[in-house]
């Protein structure tokens, strides 16, 4: 015979081999199926005892996970009682008479009032606030004389003018920004650093700063010392200060020739740091906030200051602004209550 002829006989012997196999794997999930079946039945066996007297109780078997576990259990008693003292409670309306049904519901609905804002102050701020007419706008030296006597904390505290404009700061040209030297000073010890060729650090030195040196002042940045409130530097030297910009940067350090941080007149930028040069810039609100002293100098500095600020203010008044630029000026100290001046000034 040929080999074509003798080829079907194994065929026949495989499909012998997958019918016993099949019949096993049967076998096998009839015996696991039982096998269920019979824990089952046991776990249900579980659940109800006797007891000597005869009483049947349930016990309930938990699981680690799924209805019968713990925390479901737990969850499901407490929303039936939620249940049972909403039920009582309903009850126990519906028990009293139609009058009182609805004074109940009335009592319910009326809650207590919110403080307002002056009543959730400190007793000091409250007293303070008495001192001030709500509706009253005071002329400058009135308002700042005024300050003076309601700053009540333990500290020489700052006097602050908050000044809204009528701009826009989406808009570039609206963007007001300005830096000056107030006449009687910030009333703060600035600390100065200067970063600058050696021409100019022996001129900064001079000229009162507390830091100046060359390449050493880098490596004082490299393990992260800052110990200035100002840093001033000249345009040759800021290509080397461009891998600081992330620590200085965030901290307002960073030298900017817009507030005149990043000059070539070392000599003259220290001066007017030392002499209590600020900055000033509208933030999102249209809004300029701005430290002019302490209430230690008294009226008369601090109106030196103020004029000094409003004068600042309108001089870099954006062309594009038409009717009214100063829509409200207010004076209030640290910790204390604010005072209306008129904007008219």
């Amino acid at each position: 015979m040929t080999e074509n002829a003798k080829s079907p006989k194994p065929k026949a012997k495989s499909k012998v081999v997958t019918s016993k196999k099949k019949l096993e794997n049967s076998n096998k999930t009839e015996a696991t199926v039982a096998k269920k079946a019979v824990v089952k039945k046991e776990i249900k066996s579980e659940d109800k005892l006797i007891t000597e007297n005869g009483e049947q109780i349930t016990n309930e078997v938990t699981a680690k996970a799924g209805k019968r576990s713990a925390k479901s259990l737990k969850e499901e008693e407490e929303k039936q009682a939620k249940e049972t003292r909403k039920h009582s409670a309903d009850e126990e309306q519906s028990a009293l008479p139609t009058g009182r049904q609805a004074e109940s519901k009335e009592q319910k609905r009326k809650q207590k009032p919110a403080r307002t804002r002056l009543e959730r102050r400190s007793k000091n701020f409250r007293k303070s606030a008495e001192l001030i007419e709500k509706d009253k706008e005071y002329q400058l030296k009135e308002a700042l004389e005024l300050a003076t006597k309601t700053s009540k904390v333990k500290f020489d505290a700052t006097v602050e003018m908050h000044i809204n404009l009528n701009v826009d700061p989406k808009q570039a040209d609206q963007n007001v920004r300005d830096n000056l030297v107030l006449p009687a000073g910030t009333g703060k010890t600035m600390r100065v650093a200067v970063f600058a060729e050696s021409d100019d650090v022996a001129k900064a030195k001079k000229a009162g700063a507390d830091i100046a040196s060359s390449d050493e002042f880098l490596q004082q940045l490299d393990k992260g010392t800052i110990d200035f409130d100002i840093l001033i530097s000249t345009p040759a030297n800021m290509a080397k200060l461009g891998k600081y910009a992330r620590l200085l940067g965030p901290k307002g350090l960073m030298p900017n020739p817009k507030s005149g941080t990043v000059t070539t007149n070392i000599e003259k930028a220290v001066k007017e740091s030392k002499a209590g040069k600020v900055e000033y810039r509208v933030d999102s609100t249209g809004i300029v906030h701005l430290g002019i002293g302490k209430v230690s100098f008294g009226a008369d500095k601090l109106e030196q200051n103020a004029q000094a600020v409003l004068a600042s203010i309108k001089s870099v008044k954006p062309a594009s602004i038409k009717g009214n630029y100063v829509n409200s000026i207010y004076i209030t100290t640290s910790m204390g209550p604010s005072i209306k001046i008129n904007s008219s000034l």
